[in-house]
C-alpha cells in the first residue's frame, strides 16, 4: 500500500493542533463536497481523501500511530509487539536456531524490515514464519446502474493488476460494502492475505424511486378515469401490468402492488412492494360544449 500523506492532503504540517485539523477539514470538505461538485469524479475522490485524512488525524491514538509508522500505522500493535519480542531475545543473547544459517535482507518484505528499523544483516535475525502478519486490506469502488442490480450477475474487476471474478447479488444497496476474503495484499511471513472491500455506488437510471426494497412511481390519471374508474397500464421494473382504478379516486391516492418492488439482498425470490401515487390531471383547452357540460355538472352538485 502506497504511503498517503494525510497532512499534505489537509494542507497542514505535523505540528498542527486539533483545532487546526478541524478548521482545515471543514474548509476543504465544503469546497469538494459532492453536492457542490455534481458528476465531478476528481472532486469526489478528493472529498474521500479529505475524510480519510480527518478520520486518522482527528483521532489522537490513530494520529500517534500514523506519525510513528506511516502507511503501516494500522499494524502498529503488531509491530510494537514484535519489537518487544526482538528486544527480549537480544537481551537473552538470542542466536539463529537454524543451525547457523543466515538470512539476507531480501528474505524480508519492506514492511517487515521497517518494524526493526531496517537493521538488516546486523543484530536480531528473525527466522521465516516466526512472526506472521495479515496482508493489507484493499478498498475499491464499483459504480453500477440501478437496472444492473435488479438481477444477480457476474462481473470481472481488476484490482492492483489482478482480475477478480465475482457474482454480484441482486438488491445491492447504494454505498453498501461487501468483503471478499483473501483478495487483499499477500500476508507477511506466511500470514493470511488481506481482504478486499468493495463499496457500491448505485446510480438510479430509471424513473422509479428506490427506498430500501420498495419502489415508488408517480402515475398521471385523467380526470374521467379518476371519476368513473377503469383500467390503465402501469410500468413496473419487471414490465407493464394492468391495474384497475376505483371510481372516485382522489388525487395523491397511493396504491401498493405487493411483491412488485426491488429484490431483497440475498433473499431468493423475495421482493419489496411497488407503490404508485396517482396525480389527477385536469383537462385543458376545453371546447365550448365541454364547458357547458361541466357547468351542468356544477349545477347538479
Amino acid at each position: 500500500m502506497d504511503y498517503i500523506d494525510y497532512y499534505k492532503i489537509l494542507g497542514i504540517d505535523k505540528s498542527a493542533s486539533d483545532s487546526d485539523i478541524k478548521k482545515a477539514y471543514r474548509k476543504l470538505a465544503r469546497k469538494y463536497h459532492p453536492d457542490l461538485n455534481p458528476n465531478d469524479k476528481a472532486a469526489e475522490l478528493k472529498f474521500k481523501q479529505i475524510n480519510e485524512a480527518n478520520e486518522v488525524l482527528s483521532n489522537p491514538e490513530h494520529r500517534k500511530k500514523y506519525d510513528k509508522f506511516g502507511k503501516d500505522w494500522k499494524h502498529a500493535d503488531d509491530i510494537e509487539r514484535a519489537q518487544r519480542e526482538q528486544s527480549s531475545r537480544q537481551r537473552q543473547g538470542y542466536q539463529d536456531f537454524s543451525g547457523g544459517g543466515q538470512y539476507s535482507e531480501s528474505d524480508f518484505s519492506d514492511f517487515f524490515e521497517s518494524m526493526f528499523g531496517g537493521q538488516g544483516g546486523s543484530g536480531f535475525r528473525q527466522g521465516r514464519g516466526n512472526v506472521q502478519f495479515k496482508g493489507q486490506d484493499f478498498n475499491a469502488e464499483l459504480q453500477l446502474n440501478l437496472s444492473d442490480v435488479y438481477e444477480k450477475h457476474a462481473q470481472v474487476l481488476t484490482v492492483n493488476g489482478k482480475k477478480i471474478r465475482l457474482t454480484i447479488p441482486a438488491g445491492i444497496e447504494n454505498e453498501q460494502v461487501i468483503k471478499i476474503p483473501g483478495k487483499g495484499s499477500p500476508g507477511i511471513n506466511g500470514g493470511p492475505n488481506g481482504d478486499l472491500y468493495i463499496k457500491f455506488n448505485i446510480v438510479n437510471n430509471t424513473k422509479f424511486k428506490r427506498y430500501g426494497h420498495n419502489l415508488h412511481a408517480d402515475v398521471d390519471l385523467d380526470l374521467y378515469t379518476a371519476l368513473l374508474g377503469g383500467e390503465i397500464m402501469v410500468d413496473t421494473f419487471a414490465g407493464k401490468v394492468k391495474l384497475k382504478v376505483a371510481p372516485e379516486t382522489q388525487n395523491e391516492t397511493k396504491v401498493k402492488l405487493k411483491g412488485k418492488g426491488f429484490p431483497v439482498y440475498k433473499k431468493e425470490n423475495q421482493f419489496g412492494d411497488f407503490i404508485i401515487t396517482y396525480h389527477i390531471k385536469t383537462p385543458t383547452k376545453l371546447t365550448e360544449k365541454e364547458k357547458d357540460l361541466f357547468k351542468e355538472l356544477q349545477k347538479l352538485r
